[in-house]
């Protein structure tokens, strides 16, 4: 039986550009939907909407006596309705390409779900009166929505001539990439046993001593950015390597910045905005180390094939290191 996609797409084309601008909403949202979350916590706007999925007893949308922090809880759940149809935008664009690529309306579809399932769990978020466990998979799940966001932007862009790097610095980028998921979830830690319990009540927090953890997160950033400067050093001994040495040297300028407004916020006792401005941060740095990935390791999701037939689906054709992958 036809999907309703694909009698459309036997009457419908959607060109390249409708797939860039596309992707580009879904991930420009998706990087906006994780700072308002940082402004709900820091308001203490995390009850804002007592219940879910309406926002109070009655009401799907926030009323005057729920206040001003109704009004920044209901515009964060307001956001995901924007996600939606940004996401359904990537989704119809990818679906309509001729020829069609079938892993990229794939990709565009996880970010679907990936919507729901973050849906749900705010919605448990609420329920369980912002248990800080909770909270930090509701983070969690926000960042693996924006690594599909990012991927897809970045498949929908990707030339069918791409570089290998070598094995040597795609390890490095690989760890690059495991320890900045290591980053991200102590930075879940550090929120969850900090001072921004994210409402005005009284909320749980988890047991940790928040300098120890800090400490740790700290540590971690460190050897995040140590990382991203020795890949740097690496890919410039690499004439093929334009493109991924001006990604990672961008990165780079990223970490720096969200180190300087990590010291920041510890030094002035966290002020709200510097928290915001970190959690942008963080959700920049984690799209910088993704982008350095896909391009030092472009085997992960390469887009040519050895014999013909849909560009997005197949392997990547092998070459030594530095030789270029084309399309037969």
């Amino acid at each position: 039986m036809r999907t309703p996609f694909a009698v459309l797409a036997d009457r419908v084309a959607l060109g390249p550009r409708a797939l860039r601008w596309g992707t580009t909403a879904a991930l420009l949202v998706s990087v906006l939907i994780v700072v308002t979350g940082g402004v709900v916590r820091v308001t203490g706007s995390g009850l804002g909407c007592p219940t879910w999925p309406a926002c109070d007893s009655g009401s799907l949308t926030t009323t005057p006596e729920l206040g001003i922090h109704g009004l920044i809880e209901f515009t964060n759940r307001a956001l995901t309705g924007v996600l939606i149809l940004a996401v359904g935008w990537a989704i119809l664009a990818a679906r309509l390409q001729r020829p069609r690529r079938r892993a990229l309306t794939r990709l565009a579809w996880s970010q679907f779900w990936l919507v729901v399932v973050n849906a749900v769990a705010g919605g448990i978020t609420v329920q369980t009166g912002l248990n800080p466990w909770v909270v930090a998979l509701h983070f969690v799940l926000a960042m693996a929505l924006l690594a599909t966001t990012t991927l897809t932007w970045h498949r929908a862009r990707q030339s069918t001539e791409v570089v290998d790097l070598g094995s040597a610095d795609r390890r490095l980028a690989e760890v690059l990439t495991v320890v900045t998921l290591a980053l991200i979830a102590a930075g879940t830690a550090v929120t969850g046993s900090g001072p921004h319990s994210g409402d005005s009540a009284e909320v749980p927090r988890m047991p940790f001593d928040w300098v120890w953890v800090s400490m740790v997160h700290g540590t971690l950033a460190v050897a995040v950015l140590l990382l991203a400067i020795a890949l740097s050093a690496r890919l410039s001994r690499n004439p093929g390597a334009g493109v991924a040495r001006a990604r990672v040297r961008t990165l780079v300028i990223v970490l720096l910045a969200q180190g300087l407004v990590g010291i920041a916020q510890a030094l002035s006792a966290l002020p709200a905005v510097l928290v915001v401005l970190h959690l942008l941060g963080a959700a920049l740095v984690w799209v910088g180390v993704l982008r350095v990935l896909l391009d030092v390791s472009p085997r992960l999701f390469g887009t040519v094939r050895a014999s013909g037939g849909d560009a997005a689906d197949g392997p990547l054709v092998s070459a030594a290191p530095g030789e270029r992958f084309l399309r037969p």
